[in-house]
């Protein structure tokens, strides 16, 4: 399943890691957003190591999850390329 995280990360040095954990997880398409493709497990284990990293008190943090009918509805515009748009092929 598709999945959009986004983040405001108060401090740079946790920010830093945040990125760093998502950019393991999915692909950055914007400078605080990431779209991930990831099965129910991988996605619990993607949310507990970023859950281990902010602070609560300070920072924010949401996941969106989209169904595969509602991926493929997603608009974009300029530069901004879409994950579920772009077709890759591995010889």
């Amino acid at each position: 399943m598709l999945t959009i995280i986004a983040y405001d990360i108060c401090d740079d040095k946790r920010l830093q890691r945040v990125a760093k954990i998502c950019e393991d997880y999915g692909v950055r398409v914007q400078y605080s957003v990431f779209e991930c493709r990831l099965e129910a497990d991988r996605f619990q284990e993607f949310w507990l190591e970023l859950l281990s990293v902010i602070d609560p008190d300070h920072d924010r943090l949401v996941a969106y999850r989209v169904c595969s009918a509602c991926a493929r509805n997603i608009e974009t515009a300029g530069t901004m390329i879409c994950s579920e748009k772009v077709v890759a092929y591995v010889l």
